[in-house]
């Protein structure tokens, strides 16, 4: 069973950052596909159809929009190979391996909540 541990209150400062902080983070992976398309590109580079395949229910509209967004924040790049026909491919940099951790915390959070709330059981 989850139990928490018992933590001592921050100080306004502290709270006031730690908002900022979670708040820039949720900005740059927020939102229902960001972290999905990252998850998608960790089995390797791919091109636009190969992950929206890999991404169930996004459209290529929504794609291409959330692929521009990670390109910009350094988390994904596009690499254009000119021979004939021109391929796009996107690949994950190394910075979106700095995500690994939040990656982690999310899915063994995800289950546990899912095991709370449904009780199903966990698959490890």
């Amino acid at each position: 069973m989850f139990q928490l541990e018992e933590k001592l209150p921050l100080s306004a400062q502290a709270c006031t950052n730690k908002l900022g902080a979670i708040g820039d983070a949720l900005y740059v992976i927020g939102g229902k596909w960001k972290l999905r398309i990252i998850i998608a590109l960790q089995e390797g580079n791919k091109r636009f159809n190969e992950i929206q395949r890999a991404v169930e229910g996004i459209s290529a509209r929504v794609l291409s929009h959330e692929l521009k967004e990670l390109e910009i924040n350094g988390f994904i790049k596009r690499v254009v190979y000119t021979e004939t026909p021109v391929v796009i491919e996107y690949e994950l940099t190394e910075y979106s391996d700095t995500l690994q951790d939040v990656l982690e915390s999310l899915s063994r959070w995800g289950e546990m909540h899912r095991q709370r709330i449904m009780g199903s059981p966990l698959n490890e």
